[in-house]
């Protein structure tokens, strides 16, 4: 599984580069994506049994309708969530934030990074490149 992670300000377009970058990606293998929530925390619908059951320590909780499945863990471990991913069969982890963390990067913006293999490219660049990326 490689792992693409991709860094910057607030506000410099890391989403929306990933969002290109997914269907580039998707002809190569399956993508799974992970976000750094950083100053917000994710909110579950209140009063839904998936949330009740998440609230009242499930460890995990899941709920499933006609088109996906909705999963929370009880976990904040970056290395918990890339486990788990390559053990679903997932062959691109793209990773948004964890700056600290020493991967390396593709950087959007003037972000200073030393581990930056790649600043403001295309999803071109980037595929035509995954040799730069760190297998998991």
């Amino acid at each position: 599984m490689k792992i693409i992670q991709v860094v910057g300000r607030a506000n410099t377009g890391k989403t929306t580069f990933i969002t290109h970058l997914i269907p580039a990606l998707k002809p190569y293998g399956r993508v799974g994506v992970i976000k750094h929530l950083g100053d917000h925390d994710f909110r579950q619908e209140e009063g839904k049994d998936t949330t009740i059951f998440f609230e009242n320590e499930a460890d995990i909780s899941a709920g499933i309708d006609a088109d996906k499945s909705v999963v929370a863990l009880r976990t904040i471990d970056l290395d918990h969530m890339l486990h788990l991913f390559k053990h679903q069969g997932i062959d691109f982890a793209v990773i948004e934030g964890f700056k600290a963390r020493p991967f390396p990067k593709i950087v959007i913006g003037d972000l200073p990074s030393e581990s930056c293999i790649l600043r403001n490219p295309t999803v071109r660049e980037v595929v035509s490149d995954f040799s730069r990326f760190e297998d998991y």
